[in-house]
């Protein structure tokens, strides 16, 4: 039924492991949209999830699976643990995104773990989820998602920038949303802090202290990838199989990696926002927090960078999975062609009900 208010939980994980983000939301519909940020929650990842999820790439299907059928039920259980500590009584769906495994969408493949049916039964609610396959399936990246959410949601800004695990952007060019991804951002600074014992380079408080390595910076900045037009996404296999052994072949010092990968994320997407001149930029995501990413990202623009509140920056991608369901469960178009490159727009998800 179509409804002018709409009370969801959104939930999403994303690639650099920060753990599973989970906000309440209402959505209403007069004008245009708007919403409310209710509840909204991080919940940090175990040892195993982290060292299991980080090699999932690695696995055969049948681990894979496996693995899949646990991380369903593990999810269920940490949502259904939200829904008991906020007392949440009125829901009609909970809309995830799941953990993306797998992402090749040149090979017609992209799988999220996660997203299995039994996902309704565990939690006794309407589930809308797996919003990626049937994008792929008709010929699109599935991804970037979240843009129609940005048109939707926060079109007072002229670009809307997420810096999680990757960097993407949309905007409006000729009518049209365009997205895409631009560069790996926490996904390959994290990767490295990791080996010093940290979770995280807070404030780039490391990265401050190392020297920029002008041909590592190059060949970074050369790769095909940036030579590429939109529709384009990237995946952890690209960062595997590329961007990690380039920087290990130049053997650096941790804080130089740091300092050299922190200036090639500036200039690429300094190149995209540049792009027009005099206009606000929303960035959001964890990478706001790296205050001298941040000072580098200001450094080479030449528009009016926004930070919004907390609540923005750290669940914008869980709100619009959650907006991206009721637009499922409303039969509108989430998946814009524009952005992903598939046949037509559509309405991507299932449904799965208790």
């Amino acid at each position: 039924m179509i409804k002018s208010q709409y009370k969801v939980i959104g939930v999403m994980s994303g690639t650099s492991l920060d753990g599973i983000d989970l906000v309440y939301t209402t959505f209403n519909f007069g004008t245009k949209w708007s919403f409310q940020i209710l509840y909204a929650e991080t919940l940090a990842y175990s040892a195993y999830w982290n060292t299991t999820l980080k090699d999932l790439v690695l696995l055969s299907e049948i681990e894979l699976r496996q693995i899949d059928e646990d991380y369903t039920r593990y999810l269920a259980s940490k949502i259904k643990d939200f829904i008991v500590r906020y007392n949440i009584n009125d829901i009609d769906a909970i809309c995830t995104h799941g953990h993306t495994a797998l992402h090749q969408p040149h090979k017609k493949m992209t799988y999220q773990i996660g997203n299995l049916p039994i996902l309704a039964s565990l939690l006794e609610q309407t589930i809308v989820c797996d919003f990626r396959v049937q994008d792929v399936e008709l010929g699109g990246q599935g991804a970037p998602l979240v843009p129609i959410g940005d048109a939707l949601l926060f079109c007072q800004y002229e670009f809307c920038l997420n810096l999680g695990g990757f960097a993407n952007i949309s905007y409006e060019m000729d009518n049209q949303r365009i997205a895409y991804d631009i560069c790996p951002v926490n996904i390959v600074l994290n990767y490295y802090v990791k080996q010093l014992g940290y979770d995280f380079d807070d404030g780039g408080r490391i990265a401050l202290t190392g020297k920029t390595n002008n041909d590592l910076l190059e060949q970074l900045n050369n790769l095909d990838y940036y030579k590429k037009t939109f529709p384009k996404s990237l995946g952890l296999e690209w960062v595997k199989s590329v961007i990690i052994p380039l920087i290990d072949s130049f053997n650096l010092e941790f804080k130089d990696i740091l300092r050299t990968f922190i200036e090639h994320i500036a200039l690429q997407i300094s190149k995209e926002i540049n792009k027009r001149t005099h206009v606000s930029a929303l960035v959001t995501g964890g990478g706001v927090y790296n205050d001298f990413l941040m000072s580098r990202i200001k450094t080479f623009s030449k528009n009016t960078i926004m930070i919004p509140s907390k609540e923005i920056i750290e669940f914008k991608e869980a709100l619009i999975f959650g907006f991206l369901g009721v637009l499922k469960l409303r039969g509108e178009n989430n998946c814009l062609q524009s952005v992903t490159g598939a046949r037509h727009d559509h309405s991507s998800g299932n449904i799965f009900h208790e």
